[in-house]
C-alpha cells in the first residue's frame, strides 16, 4: 500500500478499509509514514470521520503496532482516562486510591494537548521523578506499588506515539474518532482488565456541549468493548476548572492537599466516584456506593498517599515526598493576584481560554520543541457562580516574569464573566454511558 493513496482516498471521501487503516498505523511505528502524511491522515480523518467499523480497526491497529503486555497479578489491572481538561489532575489521586484498595494501575499518560494539561508533565514537575521507565521497572513499581504513571515505552502502541504529538501542532485534536483511537490504543496495549473514563464536556473541554460529550463518550465504550475490553464512561463538568488551581507543579500541590490533608471538593468528589466504578468493575466492592467509601477510606487514612510517595520514590523523586512535599515542588518567581474589575457573580468562565493562558505562560507547548516550565501557571480560581466585590481577588497568576504575568493576568479578565445574577448550579456528574 501507499500512504499517498491512502491519504487521497480519504480526501475523496472513500471508505480506507482495515487492511488500510492497519497498514498506515505500522507505517506511522517503522517511519515509513512521514510526519507530513501523518498531519495529512490526521486532517483527513478530522474532516472526514470514519465509521464504528473503522474507528475499531483504526483503535486495534495502533493497539498491535507494538508490544502488548499482560500481567499476573493478585487483583485486578484497572485505569481510567480522562478526555482533557483544565485543573484535572485526578490521575494522581485516583491511581494510588485504587492501589490502596487491593487494584493494579499500570496508568500510561500522555502530555498537555492543545490547552489541556498532560498528567505527565505534572508528575515531571517533581524534582527527579522519570516518567520514562523501561518495560521491566514498569511492572516492578506496578507490583510493588499498585500503580505507576508512565509515559509510553517505545515498544507500547508507538503509532499513537507518532500521531498523538502531530495532531498537537496540526489543528486535529478534536476529532472524536482519533480521540478514540489514541486513547484506546495505549490502555488496551496495557492489558487492561477493567477501564472507566471520564469525558469532560464545558468550556474547559474539547467537547462544549452535552451532544458533544456523549457523542465522544458512547464512541469510547463501544469501540473499547468492540475491541474486548470491558469499559464505562462517565461526562463529568467542565464549565470551571475541576481544581482551583491549573499549572503542572500547582496541580500537583493540589493533589496532595486530597492525598495528604483530605481537601474537599470537586476533584475529591469526580475521583471517588470513578474509582468506585473501577472498584464494582474489578470486583472489589459489591456496587459502586460502597467503592465508593472504600476511594474514601483509602484518602482519609493516608494509605493512598502513602502509595503516591512510593511510586514517586521509585521513579526517581525525593524519598517521603508526601511528608514534605511543598518543599520540593518548584515555585514561580513573579506571583500577581489578578483582582475583579466589578462587583457581581461568576456568571461563566472560558475554561479554554483560561488553559491557553497557562500554556502561554510557558506550562504547556505551542511548538513540539518547547520546554514546559512547571512552576507557572494560575492558583486560588474563583469558583463559578461565586459572588466578588470589586477588587476581590478572583485567582492569582504565577509566572517566570513580569511581562508574562500581565498577559495572562489580561487573558484571564477576558475569559471570567461577571453578572448581575447568578448562574445556575452545574452537576459535577451529567450522565453515565455504560
Amino acid at each position: 500500500m501507499d500512504a499517498r493513496e491512502i491519504i487521497a482516498s480519504l480526501r475523496r471521501g472513500e471508505a480506507p478499509g482495515a487492511a488500510a487503516l492497519r497498514w498506515f498505523a505500522q507505517g506511522l511505528a517503522d517511519g515509513t509514514v512521514s510526519d507530513a502524511q501523518a498531519g495529512a491522515f490526521a486532517m483527513g480523518v478530522c474532516l472526514r470521520g470514519l465509521s464504528e467499523g473503522e474507528r475499531v480497526a483504526l483503535t486495534e491497529a495502533m493497539r498491535d503496532s507494538g508490544q502488548r503486555m499482560d500481567w499476573n497479578l493478585p487483583g485486578p489491572v484497572l485505569d481510567k482516562h480522562s478526555t482533557g481538561g483544565v485543573g484535572d489532575c485526578v490521575s494522581l489521586v485516583l491511581a494510588p486510591a485504587l492501589a490502596a484498595c487491593g487494584a493494579y494501575v499500570p496508568m500510561i499518560s500522555g502530555r498537555g494537548l492543545g490547552h489541556t494539561g498532560g498528567t505527565l508533565d505534572k508528575m515531571e514537575a517533581i524534582p527527579g521523578l522519570v516518567t520514562g521507565v523501561s518495560e521491566d521497572r514498569f511492572r516492578a513499581i506496578v507490583g510493588e506499588v499498585g500503580c505507576a504513571i508512565v509515559s509510553a515505552t517505545a515498544d507500547l502502541a508507538p503509532a499513537d506515539k507518532r500521531l498523538y504529538a502531530v495532531r498537537d501542532v496540526t489543528a486535529t485534536v478534536e476529532s472524536v474518532d482519533l480521540i478514540t483511537a489514541s486513547i484506546l490504543s495505549k490502555k488496551l496495549a496495557a492489558g487492561l482488565e477493567g477501564l472507566v473514563l471520564d469525558v469532560k464536556c464545558g468550556s474547559g473541554a474539547f467537547m462544549k456541549t452535552a451532544d458533544e460529550a456523549r457523542a465522544l463518550a458512547e464512541a469510547l465504550v463501544a469501540t473499547a468493548n468492540g475491541a474486548g475490553c470491558a469499559t464505562r464512561a462517565v461526562i463529568s463538568d467542565m464549565n470551571e476548572p475541576l481544581a482551583p488551581s491549573l499549572g503542572n507543579a500547582l496541580e500537583v500541590a493540589e493533589s496532595m492537599e486530597v492525598l495528604c490533608e483530605g481537601k474537599p471538593g470537586r476533584l475529591r468528589d469526580l475521583t471517588v466516584v470513578l474509582g468506585g466504578t473501577l472498584l464494582e468493575q474489578g470486583g472489589l466492592a459489591k456496587d459502586e456506593e460502597s467503592g465508593v467509601a472504600k476511594m474514601a477510606a483509602a484518602l482519609e487514612s493516608g494509605a493512598a498517599a502513602e502509595r503516591f510517595a512510593q511510586m514517586v520514590a521509585l521513579m526517581g523523586g525525593p524519598l517521603r515526598f508526601a511528608e514534605d512535599w511543598r518543599r520540593f515542588l518548584p515555585e514561580a518567581t513573579v506571583i500577581r493576584e489578578v483582582v475583579a474589575p466589578e462587583a457581581g457573580f461568576v456568571t461563566a468562565m472560558d475554561g479554554e481560554a483560561l488553559g491557553l493562558a497557562v500554556v502561554r505562560l510557558g506550562g504547556g507547548r505551542q511548538v513540539e520543541s518547547d520546554v514546559v516550565d512547571p512552576a507557572v501557571g494560575i492558583s486560588d480560581m474563583v469558583r463559578l457562580g461565586a459572588k466578588v466585590e470589586k477588587g476581590a481577588p478572583l485567582c492569582r497568576v504565577h509566572a517566570a516574569r513580569e511581562e508574562a504575568a500581565g498577559r495572562a493576568a489580561a487573558a484571564v479578565l477576558s475569559a471570567i464573566t461577571i453578572g448581575e445574577e447568578a448562574p445556575d448550579a452545574q452537576a459535577l456528574i451529567h450522565e453515565r454511558i455504560g
